[in-house]
């Protein structure tokens, strides 16, 4: 990687060498600068190269959101090794078997995770990010290594939230992350003024990825540990936050706080949504109550991130192009997106479902250590093939069916439970829906809806069946509903619809 390469390195030490004393990194009562940023990110990278680590090696980190993220990130770029953040809500089963498979050379833990490494396989070395990662990175030189680096080797391992089966790593490069930068400036509209609320944990795309925006542009992104509607208020108030991504289930959350609309949230220009679906209702709730620009976000881990946007001149409730509401938007001028069907491989026609994908820089380099389901999953030409079901209007617009594994299949007929939720959730007393397929001894499977009800205003049963065959074909509405007090979801706000599958889950009174 030669010094003119534009990649997220190079740029930092663009940042620090133009302007060091910009404001970087925010958290809690801590403020890094660019110029810190990038001393500790090479004092790091030393650090790694004095313990002998060579390209490709990798580090973990199993900690909450913290500016250690990124002075992590940063420095194992520079010394060619390969930055791990592992989800540290799993269990200690399930994250030592991401180290046996990563195999890093370092492991940095919290002092509160401890436990989660009960089960962790001998080898690595462990450092404790409290006080050991400190002093450990403190005493290293502060002299950039600059080593050469290929801009085509991995740099970033995430592995995936495993919504329908175990989590595989998927390797993201320089070259992959790069991108960022158009990105940001392109799609987001980020300058070197704007400030960036980074709440999504940083262990997912959608968290460390989306918090490289600001970055990438020399802006200041302020870091929470959770995405609590407080304490959301509370940094878009203190730091004039002017840009911000969530999941539904937080919008959901910010739209509901008392008195929302009197707060001064007027710094806010661009919130930007994705990772599960949201309702059209939600949507509209969101645009009046914030007055700023939305952007919708559809990418994966996979895919580096965002591949397909709504831009704000789409979200137009009440206007002529109201419909676009419940589309992803258009692909990003850097990615080809096609609707395939799976069985054929050929590309299906305007209005009808195929599965989307994607042919991009962006895509990922490949799943760590998994041939055959990277095999699976990028084709012999490139495409990456997402499972997701969508189809395009005549206006290119790209509307999200549904996942191709969630599809129900009842007496030969395919079902998206999509559709079924979309209906739902126009009814006033639904706050949160999923639907899945379950058996049935005629027709094969049925769909059955889980209802989240508006608190003190529950519906009956026979209510919301009937009030989808108002909308919908018999054969697509769901033959039984069952309420819960929350749906069960990821730390990136997926639902998990293989848990619910499990009939130890629905058959229980809840």
């Amino acid at each position: 990687m030669t010094a003119g390469t534009v990649t997220l390195v190079n740029l930092l030490r663009g940042f620090a060498a133009r302007a060091p004393d910009a404001p970087c990194l925010s958290f809690e009562a801590e403020r890094l600068t660019f110029g810190d940023l990038n001393e500790r990110s090479s004092r790091i990278a030393n650090a790694l190269l004095a313990r002998g680590l060579v390209a490709g090696d990798r580090v973990a980190l199993i900690g909450r959101n913290t500016p250690a993220h990124y002075e992590l990130f940063y420095g194992c770029a520079k010394a060619g090794v390969i930055f791990l953040p592992i989800n540290w809500r799993l269990s200690a089963t399930e994250i030592a078997a991401i180290l046996a498979d990563a195999q890093p050379a370092l492991v940095l833990v919290s002092e509160s995770l401890q436990s989660l490494l009960s089960e962790m396989p001998p080898g690595p070395t462990r450092l404790r990010l409290e006080d050991e990662y400190p002093a450990w990175r403190d005493a290293a030189s502060a002299v950039d290594p600059e080593r050469s680096i290929d801009p085509q080797a991995p740099t970033l391992i995430l592995y995936t939230s495993g919504t329908t089966g175990l989590p595989k790593g998927a390797m993201l490069s320089h070259a992959n992350l790069a991108l960022v930068e158009r990105m940001a400036r392109e799609l987001w509209g980020f300058t070197a003024s704007s400030v960036n609320l980074v709440a999504m944990p940083l262990f997912h795309i959608g968290g460390i990825g989306y918090g490289m925006m600001a970055l990438s542009q020399g802006g200041h992104t302020v870091i929470l540990q959770q995405a609590a509607p407080d304490l959301v208020i509370e940094a878009v108030r203190r730091h004039a936050v002017t840009h911000g991504f969530f999941v539904p289930a937080v919008i959901q959350m910010l739209v509901d706080v008392p008195d929302v609309d009197s707060l001064n949230l007027t710094s806010l220009e661009r919130m930007i949504y994705g990772a599960s679906p949201i309702s059209e209702s939600l949507l509209k709730r969101a645009i009046a109550v914030f007055g700023c620009g939305f952007n919708h976000a559809y990418g994966m881990t996979e895919t580096a991130g965002t591949v397909i946007t709504l831009a704000p001149n789409d979200h137009d409730p009440g206007g002529p192009l109201a419909h676009r509401l419940r589309s992803s938007g258009l692909p990003v001028p850097w990615a080809e997106v096609a609707l395939v069907n799976p069985a054929t491989g050929q590309l299906v026609e305007n209005g009808e479902v195929g599965e989307i994908r994607v042919r991009s820089p962006l895509n990922m380099l490949g799943y760590w250590r998994n041939p055959a389901e990277t095999a699976k999953t990028i084709t012999p030409d490139g495409w990456l093939c997402t499972g997701d079901a969508a189809y395009r209007d005549a206006d290119g617009y790209i509307y999200i069916h549904d996942r191709y594994k969630d599809m129900i299949v009842s007496g030969g007929e395919n079902i998206y439970p999509t559709e079924i939720e979309n209906v739902l959730y126009d009814h006033p007393a639904v706050a949160e829906v999923a639907v899945i397929g379950i058996p049935h001894p005629r027709w094969g499977e049925t769909p059955r809806a889980f209802v989240v009800a508006v608190p003190g205003d529950r519906p009956s049963e026979a209510e919301l069946i009937e009030f989808t065959r108002t909308r919908l074909a018999r054969y697509k509405c769901p033959t039984s509903v069952a309420f819960v007090s929350a749906l069960p979801r990821n730390a990136s706000g997926k639902i998990l619809k293989r848990a619910m599958r499990d009939e130890n889950w629905w058959r229980e009174p809840r």
